[in-house]
């Protein structure tokens, strides 16, 4: 079986209260996590809440990751989303754990788009004529 990504779901839970609820650690953590899996990064966004809880997303030509904090509960919420062969989540993973100081971290790995072992797809067509082969 091919599928067209890899999903990570991770929970890291017992983390740095103080890091997870200062947004521009947050913010850097993310995107440091994206360079460390070699992703191109396409867009940023953060926000954080009031009283505190940061929620955000760095867009990745390869797909996305993205957070959502509770320093409260010194947990955070992070999914890794990557399109393609090149890119190791687990990379962006290892790195999110280690910085953010989880003591009990858990990663969940999701295939998506799962295609049958003759359907494997290019992730970016490069002419009009390899779409029209596909149809």
């Amino acid at each position: 079986m091919y599928a067209l990504g890899k999903h990570l779901l991770i929970d890291l839970r017992d983390c740095s209260t103080e890091v997870i609820k200062d947004l521009e650690q947050v913010k850097d953590a993310l995107m440091q996590a994206a360079k460390a899996a070699s992703a191109t990064i396409v867009d940023v966004s953060f926000h954080e809440f009031s009283p505190f809880g940061i929620s955000g997303m760095v867009v990745i030509a390869e797909s996305h990751l993205s957070i959502h904090t509770w320093p409260e509960y010194g947990y955070a919420a992070v999914d890794i989303f990557t399109c393609g062969d090149l890119i190791k989540p687990e990379i962006a993973a290892a790195y999110l754990i280690e910085r953010f100081r989880s003591k009990n971290p858990s990663v969940v790995e999701m295939k998506r788009g799962i295609l049958s072992p003759f359907e494997k797809l290019p992730h970016k067509v490069s002419s009009m004529e390899e779409v029209k082969s596909f149809s």
